[in-house]
Formats: C-alpha cells, sequence, structure tokens
C-alpha cells in the first residue's frame, strides 16, 4: 500500500468541501489502519505540543493538502486549542474542534464558577 495521497480526481471539484473532507479523511483512515486515541495518562504518550512546535508540521499538511483544497488552521482561543478545517476556496469553517457552541459554554460556566466565588466571599 502507498503512503502518498491519491490526487484528486477531475469530478472532485463538483464536490463539496464537507465530501472532500469525509473522502481524504477515510482514505487516510484506510491507509493508516486507524487506531483510538491515547490519553494523557497512558504510558509512552508525549506531551502535549505547544502552538509552536506545531507550526511546521501544519505547513506540511497544508502543502500535502493543497490539492484537495483544503487547510489546517490550529490556534488559542482563552487558553484552549481550536483547530479549524477551512475551505481554501470560500474561507468557510468545515470542521472546528471543540465548536463554537462548546467555546461560548465553557466562557459562560467560566463566568458563573466567578460570580459564585464573588458570592461565597
Amino acid at each position: 500500500m502507498s503512503d502518498q495521497v491519491n490526487e484528486p480526481s477531475q469530478g472532485a471539484h463538483a464536490l463539496t468541501a464537507q465530501q472532500r473532507l469525509d473522502t481524504l479523511l477515510a482514505q487516510l483512515n484506510r491507509q493508516s489502519g486507524s487506531t483510538p486515541p491515547q490519553h494523557e495518562g497512558d504510558p509512552g504518550v508525549a506531551p502535549t505540543p505547544t502552538l509552536g512546535e506545531l507550526s511546521m508540521p501544519l505547513s506540511r499538511i497544508n502543502e500535502a493538502m493543497r490539492p484537495y483544497r483544503i487547510e489546517f488552521d490550529i490556534n488559542s482561543y482563552e487558553n484552549r486549542t481550536v483547530a479549524k478545517v477551512i475551505d481554501r476556496d470560500s474561507g468557510e469553517v468545515i470542521r472546528q474542534i471543540p465548536r463554537e457552541e462548546i467555546l461560548r459554554i465553557a466562557e459562560s460556566l467560566s463566568e458563573m464558577q466567578g460570580r459564585l466565588i464573588d458570592l461565597e466571599a
């Protein structure tokens, strides 16, 4: 089995960004024999890399994904790492982890916790 990801076919241009991403992820999973993620407490798991350490690998991934017209972006939002898959043509966010709704809920919970502490003092 080849380590290279197949180039998109002529018909790939008619696919939506979501369809291109789903096809690509399925292809990568088949090639890599997808394994379940390990947790931080598991032995042999390296510490979580910083955003600075991810910039070089992220550049290589984005270059490899150029034919699929998607790009990946990782940044920090209020001390949380946010990963996005973006359609290069439209700039539309295809997927974001964690989703915007989750970030807003976390922010609200943080504010509520601050108010609770103020009330108890």
